[in-house]
């Protein structure tokens, strides 16, 4: 859809993330076992970005803004699954909220980070490429 680098790679980090966030929460669990219903705030998680990405209509800035909120959402699901101490009846349960939940934090942060790269990118091409008077 576009030519932008940054634009690509940050919407393959965004895919990738949202992939292994689905595959993590079914095959072994973020936050409990694999089959506890708490892990069913990951998709809430999905859920957030994907609305943030549809009102941003892939335009790169929302899409920033998109994936920022999706990096809070993130981060705000693993703080409320400490504190209510979803998770507990697995060994070393903190360590593993807290090791998941911030290596996805990274990736949405990460492709946050490239979509403003490719927002800023394709302002500054616009003014270079527009003709001068």
């Amino acid at each position: 859809m576009t030519n932008n680098a940054a634009y690509r790679a940050a919407a393959g980090v965004a895919l990738a993330a949202a992939f292994l966030l689905m595959f993590f929460n079914v095959a072994v669990g973020v936050i409990g076992p694999e089959d506890d219903d708490v892990n069913v705030l990951g998709f809430v998680v999905l859920a957030v970005g994907v609305i943030g990405v549809m009102a941003a209509r892939f335009q790169p800035a929302g899409m920033a803004r998109a994936l920022l909120v999706t990096a809070f959402a993130h981060a705000l699901v693993a703080a409320i699954a400490l504190s209510a101490g979803f998770g507990s009846t697995m060994p070393d349960w903190q360590r593993k909220i807290v090791v998941l939940s911030g290596f996805f934090v990274a990736l949405w942060l990460l492709s946050a980070w490239l979509f403003r790269k490719a927002a800023r990118d394709s302002v500054t091409g616009a003014k270079a490429g527009s003709p001068s008077r």
